[in-house]
């Protein structure tokens, strides 16, 4: 591996527990400097790649490169390079946050000189001035979220690993804590965060969407929307539930989430005139209606590649969709 533009790069990334096949020959090709996410559910395989690219797990078949390091071969050389987050707050909650920090400072080896200053450096930029000296186990959800995050980030690695790190706090948390994701890429941080949420896939630079292991798209939130085989018609109307009674197990209606009082319809992309199909639906039932056809976002294209591969695997085992 010697282009320097890659960070990451996987080919046929597989793994399999038992009979379970958790992660479905995966390619990837991630941009140094850039946010790459993840996208799906709980067992979609999120977790699962992750700590096969951090070294933590073997792949069963496949190969993958992290910084030109070989993740199978060089995985105890891959873990002290690379700064890793998971979803459950690890570190010692009977430790202080300083004494966390410190800890984390000799565990990466930090020179001693540089370990106190780097500490002090990270407690300032992380706002955990005020609970220097609290105990870890007594930090909200937000704090114990920066607390893992300047520990992960301590050692200054080119790559980090993010795995769900915003399920446990709020949204202003959530908002402040990628803005810190996107000064870090400024600086030329290489970061991998897997989500479930919408509107933080959004932020990403590129995303792949995962679906029980297997990866169904790629590539910047424009070019995935861009891409889907189905136009989104948005409905907005004070009764949504009487239109998606008039809409649903319709020909041509692939698709229907309601947002309050809208709905956003998928339709084949074969359709030529979406708006059109949607209102002879409709009839006169509801006159005040306002119907148009609006730019796919994150979770149409969610909807729209997860259904089609539904759709795909039915066809091939002979089901009538």
């Amino acid at each position: 591996m010697s282009d320097n533009s890659i960070a990451i790069s996987a080919s046929g990334l597989s793994r399999k527990f038992g009979s379970l096949l958790a992660v479905n020959e995966v390619d990837l090709e991630i941009e140094t400097g850039s946010i790459y996410g993840f996208l799906g559910p709980n067992g979609s395989g999120k977790s699962t790649t992750i700590r096969m690219l951090c070294g933590l797990l073997t792949p069963s078949a496949g190969s993958a490169y992290v910084m030109g390091l070989d993740v199978r071969k060089d995985s105890e050389a891959l873990k002290q390079q690379i700064g890793y987050m998971t979803q459950r707050f690890s570190l010692y909650e009977d430790l202080t946050v300083k004494e966390n920090l410190q800890f984390v400072s000799e565990i990466y080896a930090v020179p001693r000189k540089q370990r106190k200053p780097r500490v002090l450096e990270l407690l300032q930029d992380f706002k955990l001035m005020d609970q220097t000296r609290q105990r870890a186990g007594t930090l909200s959800g937000g704090q114990k979220q920066r607390l893992a995050l300047a520990a992960a980030t301590l050692h200054r690695p080119k790559i980090l690993f993010l795995d769900e790190p915003t399920s446990a706090v709020d949204p202003q948390n959530r908002r402040d804590f990628w803005e810190t994701l996107f000064e870090l890429a400024e600086q030329g941080t290489t970061i991998l965060v897997s989500t479930h949420y919408m509107d933080e896939a959004e932020r990403c630079h590129k995303l792949a969407i995962l679906d029980e292991g297997v990866k169904v798209a790629d590539g910047t939130p424009r070019q995935l929307g861009d891409d889907i085989h189905s136009h989104v018609v948005e409905l907005v109307d004070d009764d949504p539930n009487s239109i998606r009674q008039a809409l649903i197990n319709r020909e041509g209606i692939e698709s229907i989430t309601q947002l309050g009082v809208r709905l956003r319809v998928l339709i084949p992309k074969s359709i030529a005139k979406p708006i059109e199909l949607v209102k002879s639906y409709l009839g006169d039932r509801n006159p005040n209606v306002h119907i148009e056809q609006v730019t796919p976002d994150i979770e149409d294209v969610f909807v729209a590649v997860t259904e089609e591969r539904r759709d795909t695997q039915a066809m091939q085992k002979g089901v009538s969709i």
